[in-house]
């Protein structure tokens, strides 16, 4: 469900056609291209989304979908 919902997230703020292309290993930045500004606001649209806060410090350890995806699951 996270991970879908994150996936859904991603669609939409980078106009991603197929949602298929997208899984636990896609890179934000490398894979979907995105820099920090884009980072900034997919993060800001996933804790609105799931009503949790990701630390500044814990953000540079996510890299994955699978990596959000996780820290979501274990912090709600």
């Amino acid at each position: 469900m996270v991970l879908e919902k994150i996936k859904e997230i991603l669609v939409e703020q980078f106009d991603i056609e197929d949602i298929s292309t997208l899984t636990e290993n896609t890179n934000i930045e490398e894979d979907l291209g995105a820099d920090s500004l884009d980072v900034v606001e997919v993060l800001m649209s996933i804790e609105d989304e799931f009503r949790v806060e990701i630390p500044d410090e814990e953000i540079e350890n996510i890299r994955t979908i699978g990596e959000l995806a996780a820290y979501i699951e274990n912090n709600q």
